[in-house]
């Protein structure tokens, strides 16, 4: 069985997070630059991480396993209290793909948004040509597929941020309860 701990953000992950977001293939996904994946910009990132949070725009998770090594990041970003919606954003390190974490890590942090946070939605996005990203929320049984037509403005504001043509899933508060609710039967 998969063993997975979500951790806030802390500056001692640092040196790991950017040796591992320097593997191309994270990298590549993930659109970072040469800067971002330096230490100082891994360390910049932490600090803006953390000023979002207190600020209640989003909640970042480090996601480590049971030997307490990083594996990745998962993310709520631009929450909304208003429209109760939020996007969500994961990076696992490459020797660590197919291992159950993504599910894992999501059920999760899911469990945050809709139980405690109180979110109605949740979107996924990937790019066109981020395949192994669609891949993944494709084996998401709560996870409602290319759903761009139904919320255009949260299309267009992936688009923006990727500067690239995307795919929008979803998944819904009561989508997703109900799979808690069965999986836990």
């Amino acid at each position: 069985m998969v063993y997975l701990k979500l951790v806030k953000h802390d500056q001692k992950y640092a040196e790991e997070m950017s040796r591992l977001t320097s593997d191309w293939r994270v990298k590549d996904a993930l659109g970072l630059n040469e800067k971002q994946i330096s230490l100082q910009g891994t360390q910049d990132y932490i600090d803006f991480i953390l000023h979002e949070e207190k600020q209640f725009k989003q909640l970042s998770r480090v996601m480590l396993n049971k030997e307490d090594q990083l594996i990745g990041v998962i993310t709520l970003k631009s929450i909304s209290p208003y429209s109760k919606t939020a996007h969500i954003g994961t990076w696992i390190a490459a020797p660590y793909w197919g291992k159950g974490y993504n599910e894992l890590a999501k059920k999760m942090i899911l469990t945050i948004a809709f139980k405690e946070m109180g979110l109605k939605y949740v979107f996924a996005g990937a790019t066109v040509d981020n395949v192994r990203s669609q891949k993944a929320q494709i084996k998401l049984p709560y996870m409602l597929i290319d759903v761009g037509a139904q919320f255009p403005d949260e299309l267009e504001k992936i688009e923006a941020e990727t500067h690239s043509k995307c795919i929008l899933n979803v998944i819904t508060r009561e989508l997703f309860l109900e799979y808690l609710q069965s999986s836990s039967l």
